[in-house]
């Protein structure tokens, strides 16, 4: 008998074996890794948001259970934040811990289990997800790094609140224009006017936007082939954990509290369930954070899923 998850999952696990396999058997050489990460982050990706973006009708959309969503997420982000530390290392495991692969799992997961109903609701969230995300990770990193930067400089450091608003200046400047929040933001302005992308255009954007997940998944395998600590488990496996069950778990006390239930509260459930998305590992690769274990974490995460995903579904089931 079919099982939506592990059709949903197997995919995930089949492409990251692929890059590693590349990898291994000399297909593909490490010195690509970057040449391909910048693909993916620089191209294929900002086609896929602005696409996603440019369709969304935000006057249509119910966001209650976006913003219970969001509550159960900024729980569990600070709350990791805090025990990994207030930096670069510490927003990418946090990042970890609360961004799901909605688009290549979440999509294919909801369509099998709920039909166009439960995706309505998914879109709401994915209409969102990605723009406050990322920009608030790429914020923190960005001021982060503004921060290191200008701690050496003692002119910078005889005033501080002067200090503070040129670090949060360029930590904002940066953060619009960054390739990630960038396209988001575009493509909601755009949906905005009412306009359509030209069909050529539009068609370019599709094939672009497909190949951004499977590309990122075969990327995060060539780098799992390349890593020398990979051997050290304990903490990818934690944020794999945190991510598949402590924000599921996060979100169901978040839903409970805001009397979230039926539909939404399940399709918030198994999104909040899923394992982390590849947007995570091509963060760390891009600030060089957390490399191996966001790598290990990603990819330990989309195998916990395997047992994570239904008991999840299992519970839900019993609800009602």
């Amino acid at each position: 008998m079919s099982n939506p998850v592990v059709n949903a999952l197997l995919p995930v696990v089949i492409l990251i074996l692929i890059g590693f396999a590349a990898v291994r058997s000399g297909w593909l050489k490490c010195s690509a890794i970057m040449d391909i990460s910048n693909l993916a982050f620089l191209i294929l990706g900002p086609a896929l948001f602005f696409r996603s973006m440019a369709q969304v009708h935000l006057n249509e959309l119910d966001f209650k259970p976006v913003l219970v969503y969001f509550l159960a997420i900024w729980v569990v982000f600070f709350a990791t934040m805090f025990t990994q530390g207030v930096n670069r290392r510490g927003a990418i495991m946090a990042l970890s811990a609360t961004f799901s692969n909605i688009a290549m799992i979440g999509v294919p997961l909801v369509n099998f289990t709920w039909g166009q109903e439960g995706l309505i609701v998914l879109f709401t969230l994915m209409s969102v997800h990605t723009l406050i995300m990322l920009t608030m990770v790429t914020s923190l990193i960005e001021f982060s790094i503004s921060k290191e930067l200008t701690a050496g400089n003692a002119a910078l450091r005889t005033g501080r609140l002067r200090s503070f608003f040129r670090t949060f200046g360029v930590s904002m400047r940066k953060t619009l224009l960054h390739p990630v929040p960038l396209p988001v933001i575009c493509g909601i302005l755009f949906g905005l006017t009412g306009l359509t992308i030209p069909t050529p255009v539009d068609n370019a954007l599709i094939l672009l936007g497909h190949a951004f997940s499977p590309v990122a998944l075969i990327l995060v395998g060539m780098t799992l082939a390349t890593s020398k600590s990979i051997s050290r488990w304990r903490v990818p496996f934690m944020m794999a954990l945190a991510k598949n069950c402590f924000h599921p778990a996060a979100l169901l006390i978040m839903g409970l509290l805001s009397n979230l239930s039926g539909l939404s509260l399940k399709v918030m459930m198994i999104t909040a369930a899923l394992p982390i998305g590849a947007n995570v590992y091509l963060f760390a690769h891009r600030y060089k954070v957390a490399q191996e274990e966001v790598t290990a974490a990603v990819a330990l995460s989309a195998l916990l899923g395997l047992i994570t995903l239904p008991a999840v579904l299992l519970l839900l089931s019993y609800m009602g």
